[in-house]
C-alpha cells in the first residue's frame, strides 16, 4: 500500500462493478479529477487492490456474480496491505440494515443507484480528504517513531560511552585492564540470564533489569579513583590500616554515582543498580564482607552476582604483580566459597556455567601488549 503524500500525482480510484455501462459511467464521471481503474468482478478488483500501484479509494458494487461486494470488502479489510483503502459501496439496495451491514464491515460510505453525479463527486472528494489527512498523520507517526527510536539509541549510546569512560578512568589507576570490564559484564549477563526463572530471582531478574545490570557492571570499582596510589597500586598484602583505607572505595563509588544523580536532579534507572554494585559487591554471604557486613538476602542481588563475576575474574587474570590462576583452580575456590562468600544458588549457577565463563575469559583474554601497556601506565602514575 502506498504511504506518504504525493501532490504531483492524480489519486487512483478503482471501480468494481459487473455492469459495463456502470463502469463506463463512473469512468467518464471521475476521469478529469482522478486516475480510474476498473474491474468487472470481485476477484479482479482484489488483484488490482493488492498490486504495486493500489488505489486510493474503491467504489464497490454490492450485487455481483461470484464474490459479492460484501465479500470483497471483507477480504480487503482482513488484509493488512489493503485494509486502509476507503471503500464506498454503490448499490440499488436502500434498506437501512444493508447500509448498517456495510458500515460495520468497514465501508466508509454508501451511494445509492441510480447515481447522482454531483453526489458521487462530493462523496469521493470527502473520502479522499479524509484519507489524505489519515495518511499525513500516519506519516507523522512513522516519522516520530523513527525519531524516538533514533534518540533512544543515541541516549543509550551516550550512557554506554559515559559508563565506559568512567570505568576506564578507574581502570587507569588500577591493576585491571580494559578487558576486565568486558569480561565482568558478560559474566553478570550470563549468570543473570541463567537465573531469571529461578524461584528466588524471577521477580527481580526481568529482561529490563538484566540489561540495566549489564550496563551498570563496569562501575563496580569506580570508587578506586579516590584511593591513594601508594595503597591502590601496592603489589603485596595490605597492612591493616591500608586495608581499612582500601575498603572505603565501596562508599566512595556509591557516593560519586549518587552525587552525579543529584546533579541531574532525577533518579536514573540503571544508576540504582550501579550504586548497589559499587557499594555492596564486597559483601559476603556469611556477613564477613564490607562495608556493612550484610548477610544473606540483605545483600542486593545485583551485588551478589557481581561478587562471583569479580572474584572469578580476579583469580584467572594476570596482573602486574601475579600470574593468572588456572580456570579449574578458580572454579574450586568459588565452589569452596558457596554459602560463605557467595550466595549458594548463584554459586550453583556459576558451577553449571563454568565452561561458558572460561569461554568468555578466553574471548576477552588480556594479551601481553595489554599487560605491558598497563605496566607503562602505572609507571607514569607512580612516577
Amino acid at each position: 500500500m502506498k504511504t506518504g503524500l504525493d501532490f504531483t500525482r492524480k489519486p487512483v480510484i478503482l471501480v468494481i462493478d459487473d455492469t459495463p455501462d456502470n463502469l463506463s459511467l463512473m469512468s467518464s464521471l471521475l476521469k478529469d479529477l482522478y486516475r480510474v481503474k476498473v474491474a468487472n468482478n470481485g476477484e479482479r478488483g482484489i488483484k488490482i487492490a493488492r498490486s504495486d500501484d493500489p488505489p486510493d479509494l474503491i467504489l464497490l458494487d454490492i450485487m455481483m456474480p461470484g464474490l459479492s461486494g460484501y465479500e470483497v470488502c471483507e477480504i480487503l479489510k482482513a488484509d493488512a496491505s489493503t485494509r486502509d483503502i476507503p471503500i464506498i459501496f454503490l448499490t440499488a439496495m436502500t434498506a437501512p440494515d444493508e447500509e448498517t451491514k456495510g458500515l460495520e464491515m468497514g465501508a466508509a460510505d454508501f451511494i445509492t443507484k441510480p447515481v447522482n453525479p454531483s453526489v458521487v463527486l462530493a462523496r469521493v472528494a470527502t473520502q479522499m480528504h479524509v484519507k489524505a489527512a489519515a495518511d499525513f498523520l500516519k506519516d507523522q507517526n512513522v516519522y516520530l517513531e523513527r525519531e524516538v527510536t533514533k534518540r533512544t539509541r543515541e541516549l543509550a549510546a551516550i550512557q554506554d560511552v559515559t559508563i565506559l569512560a568512567m570505568a576506564s578512568l578507574a581502570e587507569t589507576r588500577d591493576n585491571d585492564t580494559g578487558n576486565h570490564i568486558r569480561r565482568t559484564q558478560n559474566y553478570v549477563q550470563l549468570l543473570a540470564t541463567h537465573l531469571k526463572d529461578h524461584p528466588r530471582f524471577r521477580a527481580f531478574l526481568s529482561d529490563h533489569t538484566i540489561g540495566m545490570l549489564v550496563k551498570s557492571a563496569p562501575l563496580h570499582d569506580i570508587g578506586k579513583v579516590g584511593i591513594a596510589d601508594r595503597i591502590l597500586l601496592k603489589p603485596g598484602r595490605f597492612e591493616p590500616h591500608e586495608f581499612e583505607i582500601m575498603k572505603t572505595h565501596c562508599q566512595l563509588g556509591r557516593d560519586a554515582i549518587q552525587h552525579a544523580e543529584d546533579q541531574l536532579g532525577l533518579e536514573v534507572d540503571f544508576l540504582k543498580f550501579a550504586k548497589e554494585i559499587a557499594y555492596s559487591h564486597q559483601e559476603k554471604w556469611d556477613g564477613s564482607g564490607y562495608p556493612e557486613g550484610l548477610t544473606g538476602d540483605q545483600i542486593p542481588i545485583s551485588a551478589r552476582l557481581m561478587a562471583v563475576a569479580d572474584v572469578y575474574d580476579a583469580l584467572i587474570s594476570r596482573r602486574v604483580y601475579k600470574q593468572s590462576m588456572p580456570h579449574e583452580k578458580a572454579v574450586e575456590i568459588i565452589a569452596a566459597g558457596r554459602g560463605r562468600h557467595f550466595d549458594p544458588d548463584i554459586t550453583d549457577a556459576f558451577l553449571q556455567l563454568a565452561d561458558q565463563f572460561h569461554a568468555i575469559a578466553q574471548r576477552f583474554v588480556d594479551s601481553d601488549e595489554d599487560l605491558q601497556r598497563k605496566i607503562e601506565s602505572l609507571k607514569l602514575i607512580t612516577g
